[in-house]
């Protein structure tokens, strides 16, 4: 749900804006590791460059780190470190489940492009088209902002979570319209189409666009069109209400300004709604990136658009619709997203090739170099090959 911080300055300056919850160190010195698929000789005999590091994610302070690496051939490997419940010392579920904050907007992304495919919605039609009269004030006009600029973050909309407190997110319910009035008592930030800027109420827009046009919750269209579709079986958009995780999963936490770790496992994740309310595995977001890139998802044309990239400021990343890509130290790139919620980051994506790999870790890193270390092993189990 927060800013992603492959997104550069904008992101990094606004990580508190989203109101969720960084975390600082902690010593763990319990780890594991599992795999799907048993190495080869050869390989067993060398250091497994994964495994290092996501040991080196919980010596620096992750309570637990989880990752799964997937192949063009399907074969898969899990990987765990640290605990995953500094109450008791339970080992962490091997592709245990997690909150996956922002990757939630890939899959609301790939719900309005079928859409688009279908007729039923036009991307470069105004907000307005779809809900009249919603988005006005303050230089916010959904007249003038399209449905492109809410997938690409191009529409100038004000965050929201500048507003709302970690105890909010994990008590409170929000509904849409409750983010998006908390969002429209700001300013805009710019004219519509003249920049890029990481807002979660984009989302929520399009969120309620698609509501509009489907005349069904959004959780049931992506259950449809996508999970079921895949056969995702272990991704799941909560209900209201519900702030549990419903199969084996490490516990999430944060560290509050005092020291204490607070357990942050939990929570009513309404705040992220189709922004960042999902959740899944590391095993179902590689299906899920993979299905998405070998065009099981979407027509080709509407698969272009979504490829159809602006620069992250600087970082050389890129931003298409809901979609992001990343340099890789090995040559090319990676498509994905990455996200967080309290209690849990993930990163990862998948290459053209066929390869795949996601981490996840139990709390927000502290800062922008915690989330590029995490990255960093995401470059890792992408370029061993």
């Amino acid at each position: 749900m927060r800013e992603q911080t492959w997104h550069g300055p904008s992101a990094s300056t606004t990580r508190r804006r989203t109101a969720l919850a960084t975390a600082a160190a902690v010593a763990v010195a319990v780890m594991t590791t599992g795999a799907l698929t048993p190495p080869t000789a050869s390989a067993a005999a060398r250091p497994d460059t994964v495994q290092q590091g996501l040991d080196a994610l919980v010596r620096d302070g992750q309570p637990a780190a989880l990752a799964t690496v997937q192949g063009p051939d399907g074969r898969t490997r899990t990987y765990t470190a640290g605990v995953g419940d500094l109450t008791t010392g339970a080992k962490v579920p091997s592709d245990g489940q997690v909150r996956m904050g922002s990757n939630t907007k890939t899959f609301v992304a790939v719900v309005v492009l079928q859409l688009v495919g279908e007729g039923k919605i036009a991307l470069d039609a105004s907000v307005d088209t779809y809900l009249p009269g919603l988005v006005r004030g303050k230089g916010n006009d959904g007249r003038r902002i399209t449905v492109r600029q809410l997938l690409q973050h191009t529409s100038g909309l004000p965050e929201y979570g500048a507003d709302i407190s970690d105890d909010e997110i994990a008590h409170r319910y929000f509904e849409p319209r409750d983010l998006l009035d908390i969002a429209l008592k700001h300013k805009a930030e710019f004219r519509p189409g003249t920049k890029w800027s990481y807002s979660n109420t984009n989302y929520v827009l399009a969120g309620l666009i698609v509501q509009k046009v489907t005349g069904r919750p959004l959780a049931e269209e992506i259950d449809r069109r996508v999970v079921q579709h895949l056969g995702l079986h272990h991704t799941y958009f909560p209900a209201p209400g519900d702030r549990t995780i419903r199969q084996p999963h490490p516990k999430g936490y944060r560290v509050m300004p005092s020291g204490e770790l607070r357990q942050y496992t939990e929570i009513d994740p309404s705040a992220g709604w189709a922004a960042g309310q999902m959740i899944s595995t590391n095993s179902d977001l590689n299906r899920f990136f993979t299905a998405l890139l070998d065009g099981d998802l979407l027509p080709p044309a509407q698969l272009a658009q979504m490829r159809t990239t602006v620069p992250v400021g600087d970082t050389g990343a890129h931003y298409g619709l809901g979609l992001m890509s990343r340099k890789l130290s090995c040559g090319g790139v990676y498509w994905g997203h990455g996200g967080d919620i309290v209690g849990y980051e993930t990163r990862g994506g998948a290459t053209d090739d066929g390869y795949a790999a996601n981490i996840a870790v139990t709390s927000i890193p502290a800062d922008i170099s915690g989330t590029r270390r995490v990255e960093t092993v995401v470059d890792t189990a992408l370029c061993r090959r």
